[in-house]
């Protein structure tokens, strides 16, 4: 049996940050996991932002709400969904993607949790477990499936890896240049032809 993991911001939805810089004017927010490879680092900064400005979880969730998925993208689910497991690793936050998988028609996600405190602060993030898309894909390869990944970003890269197939869609340049292993693919429909290509190579 096989696995698609996909993460989310890039590849189904647009970047959420992206969406916040813009809306808000604080064009330090546009900073993402595919310029910035620390994760941590990355969430620190951008806590820092929102405390400095006095922006809680209900502002970004207007945002968010917003935001919709990215063109094509429930088609491209759909389609997905009747060929293989769908699993979408993400490290965005339950909190941000609730309206969003609303949207796509609310698929499996794994991702992680924003801690809030009074008035809507988001005062810390708690990750899942460290690594978690790779990890979830050890996890899958445990269960004996086979795993087809696709991502677009720095913190996609382990988990395409770990993949037995693992694919970029619509990376940026340095991406590319940095993990040529990896096909890359630029619309969903170059999309669906690797995963094809992948899963006639795979055991089923």
């Amino acid at each position: 049996m096989h696995v698609l993991c996909l993460d989310l911001e890039g590849v189904l939805v647009p970047e959420i940050w992206i969406g916040v810089a813009e809306r808000t004017g604080l064009a330090e927010l546009r900073i993402t996991t595919r310029d910035e490879p620390d994760y941590d680092k990355l969430m620190r900064q951008r806590l820092a932002i929102l405390d400095r400005e006095g922006l809680g979880l209900p502002d970004l969730q207007q945002v968010i709400d917003a935001l919709g998925p990215l063109p094509g993208a429930r088609e491209f689910l759909d389609w997905a969904r009747e060929r293989v497991q769908v699993l979408i690793l993400s490290d965005t936050f339950y909190e941000f993607a609730q309206p969003l998988m609303r949207q796509l028609g609310w698929p499996t996600l794994f991702c992680h949790r924003l801690l809030i405190g009074a008035g809507g602060r988001i005062e810390n993030y708690r990750l899942r477990q460290p690594d978690q898309k790779r990890e979830a894909v050890r996890a899958l390869h445990g269960l004996r499936f086979r795993v087809i990944a696709a991502g677009d970003s720095y913190n996609d890269t382990a988990m395409l890896g770990e993949a037995d197939a693992g694919i970029l869609f619509s990376p940026p340049e340095n991406v590319i240049r940095e993990f040529p292993q990896f096909p890359v693919t630029r619309n969903y429909s170059e999309l669906r032809d690797a995963i094809e290509a992948a899963r006639g190579r795979l055991p089923a």
